[in-house]
């Protein structure tokens, strides 16, 4: 049975791609701030039965938030956390910063960031994943990088990766095949699949049957799949960080209609959608708020129709045309 689980990209730091920050966060959004609503949401999330929690690196300071929150509750002793590094954040706690992270797969990264990530995390952390890997990522072939990582996994941490752009596939079917004396490096992966972008899907399967375990991140195409924020014609209204997205090609009122008849949010029908699939395993969601993550795991008591999976189903575009689209949503 797949379970919920929640991503700090959107509360670890001031600046993020979802559309409708504006209103989800405050005008203040210093440190103090983001700590309080980051510490809120996790509240919120335990007290519904999430127990794992994916931060990252470049998630501003997202990793200090969730380590200052299990400080806070130090009764609490069965959550997984999970993070990544592969990416350094960059924009100084800057909305309009001109670069908000760099990307570097490297070891001396490697090196840096699991130091960092330590220094916070300490023996809490149960998953490390190198930040979007692409096909053409040389954390795929660099075997001393590789070496590295299977230490880190004798120490008890879990080794995996997140991936992004449209050969998502590719990139996972690559790392099935590294291995470090005769055994498999990586034992988890993070991939963006929702009713938009479902061409990982497949390979999400594979990786599944080899013993992955398989999350589900941007499974509400960074607030593209909500009720404010359908992913149609009219966006480019709803929203100044999406002004500048293409129209779609197919009646996205269709998403609205079987949320309709299902008495659900649509954002709720997009994760029951997600969490259908037999291959996943846990299910992000990346609410900003505490409305909008109770809003997501109505999900989990959502069951939807085969008929209305077939009419989701043709909602999905080509990959190279769903992240063309999303490499236009603006930093808000």
């Amino acid at each position: 049975m797949v379970a919920f689980g929640l991503g700090l990209a959107a509360v670890g730091r001031p600046g993020y791609i979802n559309l409708g920050r504006a209103d989800d966060l405050p005008a203040d959004r210093s440190v103090e701030a983001m700590r309080s609503r980051a510490h809120a949401v996790l509240d919120a999330a335990y007290a519904v039965g999430i127990r794992y929690f994916d931060a990252a690196r470049s998630y501003g300071r997202a990793e200090e938030f969730l380590a200052g929150w299990l400080r806070s509750h130090p009764d609490i002793d069965d959550v997984a956390i999970g993070s990544k590094w592969g990416y350094t954040y960059t924009a100084d706690w800057r909305v309009d910063a001109p670069v908000h992270e760099v990307k570097d797969h490297s070891v001396a990264v490697f090196t840096r960031q699991i130091g960092e990530t330590r220094a916070l995390l300490g023996d809490r952390l149960n998953l490390y994943q190198i930040h979007s890997v692409t096909p053409d990522s040389p954390a795929l072939t660099d075997q001393a990088l590789h070496r590295r990582l299977a230490a880190l996994a004798a120490q008890g941490v879990r080794i995996g990766l997140s991936t992004s752009g449209p050969r998502q596939a590719e990139a996972i079917r690559a790392a099935l095949r590294v291995t470090v004396g005769g055994s498999r490096l990586f034992e988890a992966v993070q991939a963006t699949y929702n009713v938009l972008e479902t061409s990982a899907g497949p390979a999400l399967a594979e990786a599944h049957e080899a013993g992955w375990t398989v999350v589900v991140k941007e499974a509400l195409a960074n607030g593209r799949l909500t009720d404010a924020h359908l992913a149609d014609a009219d966006l480019a209204g709803a929203d100044p960080a999406g002004a500048d997205l293409a129209e779609q090609p197919h009646d996205d009122s269709v998403l609205a209609a079987v949320a309709s008849k299902a008495s659900a949010t649509v954002d709720a029908v997009a994760l029951a959608a997600v969490a259908v699939q037999p291959w996943a395993d846990i299910v992000l969601s990346g609410a900003a708020t505490v409305a909008q993550l109770e809003s997501n795991v109505a999900a989990a008591r959502l069951h939807l129709a085969a008929d209305q999976l077939e009419q989701l189903s043709a909602l999905a575009l080509p990959a190279s045309e769903y992240w063309a689209q999303r490499s236009r949503m603006a930093w808000a």
